[in-house]
């Protein structure tokens, strides 16, 4: 069985509050993932950034979606989305253009390259939330689904 996080720390003081190590171990376990789906992104010469971008625009087939479209829906927060699609369109991961008479608006979507790659990415990351998740009962992961949801409401 994996350690406490103050055992698993070497943290001889207690935690300032239950909330504080609630909050940590959030925080611990949240890392200890998102490592891991790094790394299982990294042979395929994309981040989970970009997976995410590109899960994002195949949901949004064939109609697109702006800059900040994408950026809203993003896991995690991206200051800084434009100099991330230019990197994925330079890749041939993603097209934008212009259209419409706002010449300011410009769609992004998903290519075929890009679209091969998180096609194929499925099966893998569906294995990687098994070995991650998968010792949890249905009961036990909706309750975390639950609860992790109710701590998100608050913020």
């Amino acid at each position: 069985m994996t350690p406490d996080l103050r055992t698993e720390r070497k943290q001889k003081k207690p935690f300032g509050s239950l909330q504080q190590e609630a909050q940590l171990n959030i925080v611990r376990t949240g890392n200890l993932l998102t490592d891991s789906f790094e790394r299982l992104l990294k042979p395929h010469g994309i981040t989970g950034t970009q997976y995410n971008v590109l899960r994002i625009l195949r949901g949004a087939e064939p109609e697109g979606l702006c800059r900040n479209e994408v950026r809203e829906r993003l896991l995690s927060r991206m200051p800084d989305a434009t100099r991330l699609l230019d990197r994925m369109e330079e890749a041939g991961l993603v097209t934008r253009s212009r259209e419409g008479d706002d010449r300011r608006m410009v769609t992004t979507r998903i290519t075929e390259k890009g679209r091969t790659l998180v096609d194929g990415l499925d099966d893998v990351v569906e294995e990687e939330h098994l070995r991650r998740l998968g010792h949890l009962s249905e009961k036990q992961t909706r309750k975390l689904i639950k609860l992790l949801t109710l701590v998100r409401s608050s913020a």
